[in-house]
């Protein structure tokens, strides 16, 4: 198997590593880059390339043609020098390629410049309190007032509700048509009267997600993406953009490499932690699922260029496998440390300012988002192997009584 891209490509490596080599140092790290400098590097990558790469220029992106091995090359050099690859998030890696491909050209002008550049930060309204995972029985409506929509009442679970400018959500139209149908996708400012977020402080100590709820909400009717009533196919089309965003491998790898480096610093009994044998074991367990992971995103790259359609099975498992494979590295991480992996906030002897513990359990909420990791084992069973779908319970009709009293 000849694994090498060419020399066309390895050119273009050059020249990322010589960018990256120029560059690197403005990139922003960790929690200590305020936000002018992560807006400053955003910037800077989009106008050599290196993000928003395929987003034409009428758009505010770079304009370059779809390239997949020059995408992978970009995540791998960057990846393999620890620097920040830009900005991401719901709007970026979520609705701009939803909107480019189903969006008005309004809203592509409007909309996608802004949040590329990080400028217009978005969030998404999809949970509700009584739906759980059921996305389609969801019930917040939205009735048309003249050249408004009303919106009414709630979401929850709302990442980031608590400071996006925008939320694209979905809402009820046609509440007697079946479920799946009469479900529109809708762009919301969250200055809109009406709207009130309450925080919901997770178990990381942060409010990461939100209760948002809407009192007569008025948006403009055009600030409807796809058609009325056909919003279940725009939402598919998101929900697939996010699976994708949750499963970097070289975001995977670049964590490994770092578990490996915390290794060789702490110490056990005397001895660095790199040196005990259950340790080390545990480690190359887990390098062997790192090393299956990069290997399964060279079987989609391949699928991909060659559009071949039976790469279907090794796309799904992406998301479950590289979720579940972070939160095992991190939680490895935090019994590297022994006691110190207890510490949180902002104790002294805090390792890495506490980004193994709150990775920890970000990503135990990670395997919930998105489609728990139950949902995905069955959407892996039906769609990529193939395998029949659970029978469905028949609804049982109430039994028939007598008439009282009657003739």
């Amino acid at each position: 198997m000849d694994l090498a891209y060419g020399p066309e490509y390895e050119t273009f490596r050059l020249e990322v590593r010589s960018f990256i080599a120029e560059h690197g140092h403005k990139a922003p790290r960790g929690g200590v880059t305020g936000m002018q400098a992560v807006l400053d590097w955003q910037a800077l990558l989009i106008e050599h390339g290196y993000a928003a790469r395929t987003i034409p220029r009428e758009y505010g992106g770079y304009g370059a043609e779809p390239d997949l091995l020059k995408s992978r090359i970009i995540a791998e050099e960057f990846g393999r020098a620890r620097v920040s690859t830009g900005m991401g998030g719901q709007g970026i890696w979520m609705l701009v390629p939803t909107l480019l491909e189903l969006g008005s050209e309004a809203q592509k002008r409007s909309y996608i410049p802004p949040t590329i550049r990080g400028e217009m930060l978005w969030c998404q309204g999809y949970s509700e309190p009584n739906d759980g995972s059921d996305l389609a029985s969801l019930t917040t409506r939205a009735e048309v007032d003249r050249d408004h929509w009303v919106i009414n009442p709630q979401k929850i679970w709302t990442s980031t509700a608590q400071s996006a400018d925008m939320m694209f959500a979905l809402v009820r139209t046609e509440p007697e048509a079946p479920k799946h149908q009469g479900i529109s996708y809708l762009l919301i400012p969250m200055d809109t009267p009406g709207i009130e977020v309450r925080p919901l402080v997770q178990m990381t100590g942060q409010p990461g997600f939100n209760e948002v709820f809407f009192t007569d909400v008025r948006v403009p009717l055009d600030n409807i993406v796809g058609r009325r009533g056909e919003g279940w196919r725009v939402a598919n089309a998101t929900l697939s953009y996010e699976r994708g965003s949750l499963a970097d491998p070289n975001a995977t790898r670049n964590r490994f490499e770092e578990l490996v480096d915390l290794m060789r610093a702490e110490t056990l009994g005397g001895r660095r932690v790199i040196e005990d044998p259950a340790m080390r074991d545990r480690l190359l367990r887990l390098q062997s699922r790192v090393l299956a992971m990069q290997c399964n995103d060279l079987r989609v790259l391949s699928g991909q260029l060659n559009q071949d359609p039976d790469t279907l099975l090794a796309r799904l498992i992406v998301k479950l496998q590289s979720t579940e494979l972070r939160h095992e590295l991190e939680a490895m991480g935090i019994d590297v440390m022994g006691e110190l992996g207890l510490l949180y906030d902002d104790s002294p002897r805090l390792r890495a300012q506490g980004s193994w513990q709150q990775n920890y359990m970000f990503y135990l909420g990670m395997i919930i988002g998105g489609g728990t990791s139950q949902i995905q084992k069955n959407i892996i069973a039906e769609r990529g192997l193939g395998m029949p779908r659970e029978p469905r319970a028949e609804k049982q009709q109430a039994p028939h009584k007598p008439a009282q009293g009657g003739a």
